[in-house]
């Protein structure tokens, strides 16, 4: 990701550890599976197709549904899981994570 979206590279940054720590939680290795390393591509690859960009809010409370049901399942699950331990491990990227999340509404970039 490039400085010049330092809040999408953040975001990024974060579902990728919560990806990470649901599938050591719950998959047994160190190394990601093939299904959360999808997950993972998948999420990346949204956040980075993200029509709001710098101005978006969290994915839960965005009025534009980008990722395909199956998915967005299995990103709640990994949400669910890892988003109140995040505060233990990451207590940084959770703050900021919460704070993010009190924006009302995303703002739409110009084109």
């Amino acid at each position: 990701m490039s400085d010049k979206r330092p809040r999408i590279t953040r975001e990024s940054r974060t579902v990728a550890v919560m990806i990470a720590g649901y599938c050591r939680a719950h998959h047994a290795g160190r190394e990601l599976c093939r299904e959360c390393a999808a997950l993972r591509d998948y999420a990346l690859d949204q956040l980075r197709r993200c029509p709001f960009g710098e101005g978006k809010t969290t994915c839960a409370k965005c009025p534009v549904h980008c990722f395909r049901p199956e998915m967005r399942e299995k990103i709640r699950a990994v949400m669910r899981y890892s988003g109140p331990r995040m505060i233990y491990r990451h207590p940084i990227m959770a703050v900021r994570h919460i704070i993010d999340a009190r924006r009302k509404e995303p703002v739409k970039r110009s084109p």
